[in-house]
């Protein structure tokens, strides 16, 4: 659910757009914030994390990462699992001026009521959190969504399991979002489009040894067919 299309991408916003000073502070002009998702401008130093292109995210022990990629090497997805918790994590354009997670937070909500679930928000670490119970082919299930607006990106965090159900829960998952790092490219591109991701450099040249074999190029610590309850897709709805 949620992977329908409402409207597309919207256009370009103009980035030289005069920021408010509340804004300028929280989108990565001002000191660097406590905790992350960092812009890659502001992230501390000497933090070990997995290279995925637009996002870095944290090594922390007991955390497993799974990617789902394109032949061509291309994420698609990153679900993060801790125990019966998991988090899975996007990561989209977004103009200089204004946050956006404001209007996909209002079409995710409408798209969980269309589909008969009963969202709530609630404040959280980041602003307005977004929860619900929604039914998937294995049943009931819990969701939390997170949103971060950054200096022309916005990532979207999607709880699931335990970590929805209760924010105590999150533990290293938790941890894994307040220590992602974005890296924004200087690239112009459409509001809600999905800033590139791309497999490790270990991840890829083993699934171009094991093509070129005729195997199966799916590296043994990424997950293909995993299927988890959420927003997929190039664009933030």
């Amino acid at each position: 659910m949620f992977s329908r299309k409402r409207g597309g991408p919207k256009h370009v916003r103009p980035d030289d757009a005069p920021q408010s000073a509340a804004l300028a502070k929280s989108m990565g002009d001002g000191p660097a914030p406590e905790f992350g998702p960092y812009d890659s401008r502001q992230a501390p130093e000497g933090v070990q994390r997995l290279d995925l292109g637009s996002l870095l995210i944290p090594a922390i022990e007991g955390v497993e990462v799974r990617v789902q990629a394109n032949p061509d090497g291309a994420v698609e997805q990153i679900v993060l699992v801790h125990g019966n918790s998991a988090l899975q994590l996007g990561v989209f354009a977004a103009p200089r001026s204004e946050g956006i997670w404001d209007e996909v937070r209002a079409e995710i909500a409408a798209a969980m009521k269309s589909d008969g679930a009963a969202p709530q928000e609630f404040d959280g670490p980041y602003g307005v959190e977004l929860a619900a119970r929604v039914n998937t082919p294995e049943g009931p299930a819990d969701v939390r969504f997170v949103g971060v607006d950054g200096p022309r990106w916005m990532v979207r965090a999607l709880f699931q399991g335990l970590a929805a159900a209760d924010p105590g829960q999150e533990g290293v998952l938790g941890d894994c979002l307040r220590g992602l790092v974005v890296v924004r490219d200087d690239e112009a591109r459409p509001v809600r489009e999905a800033l590139p991701l791309r497999l490790p450099r270990e991840m890829a040249e083993h699934a171009e040894e094991h093509a070129a074999d005729g195997e199966d190029p799916t590296p043994p610590d990424v997950a293909m067919n995993e299927q988890f309850p959420g927003t997929n897709g190039r664009h933030a709805h």
